[in-house]
């Protein structure tokens, strides 16, 4: 199943307490929202694609556990961005600064912050033109570091103001200047 993207604008424009009220009362159902305030459903992930996202934001956290520079979070977790989307990434970073400036409130809900580092890992179900229209989404939005992992190994390498950057097998992936000391090894992802 690919997702499904649903316009009710003229019908209703959801505010954003709207929007996080009927995701609340939908739980079982994940939803985004693209800037133009279209519902996105999103699909469950399979088993494979579950397991491995599971080890990647693994790797994350133990290396934030170590450096303590920020949140990581998982792909439970919408944004608002500041381009009027709300997304989902499937692993994203936060730097502890910009984190701790939001409000408790903020923080709660679905923060209204672009993250300094999203992951997004393709399953079966994803429109590769859909998952790279939302990579760049979040490059719109103030994302300094972006990784597209697709299923057969080759990786996008999204970077503020820089033309997309594509590696087909790559043993490892470095945080860069974002995520300082972090390395990915691919080796994960089997």
């Amino acid at each position: 199943m690919t997702a499904i993207t649903i316009n009710f604008n003229n019908v209703v424009n959801l505010t954003d307490d709207q929007f996080y009220q009927l995701c609340r009362d939908n739980p079982d159902i994940k939803l985004e929202r693209n800037q133009w305030g279209e519902l996105i459903v999103m699909s469950p992930t399979g088993g494979e694609t579950g397991s491995c996202n599971s080890e990647i934001n693994a790797e994350f956290v133990i290396w934030n556990r170590k450096t303590k520079l920020g949140k990581v979070f998982d792909s439970s977790t919408c944004f608002k961005l500041p381009n009027g989307c709300d997304r989902s990434p499937d692993v994203s970073w936060i730097q502890l600064e910009r984190w701790n400036s939001l409000s408790e409130q903020q923080q709660e809900k679905f923060p209204p912050i672009a993250p300094d580092f999203v992951l997004e890992l393709m399953s079966p179900s994803d429109s590769l033109s859909d998952i790279q229209e939302k990579m760049q989404e979040y490059m719109a939005a103030g994302v300094k570091l972006g990784w597209l992992l697709k299923r057969n190994r080759q990786v996008e390498i999204y970077r503020q103001e820089q033309a997309v950057e594509i590696l087909n097998s790559p043993p490892s992936l470095f945080g860069e200047e974002v995520l300082p000391g972090f390395i990915l090894e691919l080796g994960v992802m089997s």
